[in-house]
């Protein structure tokens, strides 16, 4: 294995990023966490309602807050990102100063979408299909600043994206 490698997982809502990471930790028999689970259980309100409640500002501080107190307290080695995460400049150097491999899950915005439309999720950020995608179309050039660049196909599945990531990573 390449060292002790820590990565982060970046990509739009819909991508597979909580799938891959939990797939990935399994093939590397690491520590995974998933900052949306964490900043829910940490909060106790799940991230639509703080989002509504709240607005975007007051939760991407919270998100800010909260990737921090991962990196800095925890030895995690898969770290899935929320979508919007990587977007902030404040984040990614956050990501950055711990040393971690940002991973960008790249796709089509119609396999995103396919997968946000069929999700019981609420997404308050993509509420319909016109707002998603203009956040999609948005968020590319910043998502692209990711040291690894991943192109998810839908005949792959998670655990195969998963172990194409290991491969090519960590062995």
């Amino acid at each position: 294995m390449k060292g002790e490698k820590r990565i982060a997982l970046t990509g739009f809502m819909g991508v597979g990023k909580s799938s891959v990471a939990r797939h990935l930790s399994s093939i590397l028999r690491c520590e995974r966490v998933d900052l949306d689970a964490f900043i829910e259980r940490t909060e106790r309100r799940v991230i639509p309602e703080i989002l509504t409640r709240d607005g975007e500002p007051a939760y991407r501080d919270l998100e800010t807050r909260n990737l921090e107190i991962v990196l800095s307290t925890t030895n995690v080695r898969i770290l899935s990102l929320g979508g919007g995460t990587w977007t902030l400049e404040r984040n990614r150097e956050l990501i950055n100063r711990y040393g971690l491999v940002t991973v960008w899950l790249e796709s089509t915005f119609e396999h995103c979408w396919a997968n946000i439309s069929k999700s019981r999720k609420e997404r308050p950020l993509a509420k319909n299909k016109e707002a998603a995608r203009a956040l999609f179309d948005q968020r590319q050039a910043i998502y692209c600043l990711a040291d690894w660049h991943f192109i998810i196909r839908p005949e792959f599945t998670s655990y195969e994206i998963a172990r194409q990531i290991a491969d090519e990573i960590f062995f």
